[in-house]
């Protein structure tokens, strides 16, 4: 199945519109051509975004997923350093020659 990106404006768009309209998410969801699910995680988020809802905000998720590469890569890096205890006086002298 593809999968569709939506702009943050046409996001904000429907979020509005399932709040004001006073319609079912789901009727919303349908005439929009979205998905039920997307848009009532769309408002979920919102509602975090906004602060009525518990919850990470969408760039505490990104510094999260950030940090959670970065932890991967510092411990790929000293695992090779332990198995290969002359790699890192390698690299050390690598990177002074630079």
């Amino acid at each position: 199945m593809k999968r569709i990106a939506y702009t943050q404006e046409f996001k904000a768009e429907a979020v509005r519109l399932a709040r004001e309209s006073g319609r079912p998410v789901r009727q919303i969801a349908r005439e929009l051509g979205v998905a039920y699910e997307s848009l009532r995680k769309w408002v979920r988020q919102s509602d975090i975004e906004r602060g009525e809802r518990e919850g990470l905000t969408l760039s505490e998720r990104e510094e999260l997923q950030r940090l959670r590469r970065e932890n991967l890569t510092l411990r790929q890096e000293r695992e090779i350093l332990k198995n290969h205890p002359h790699a890192g006086t390698r690299v050390f002298f690598a990177s002074e020659t630079r």
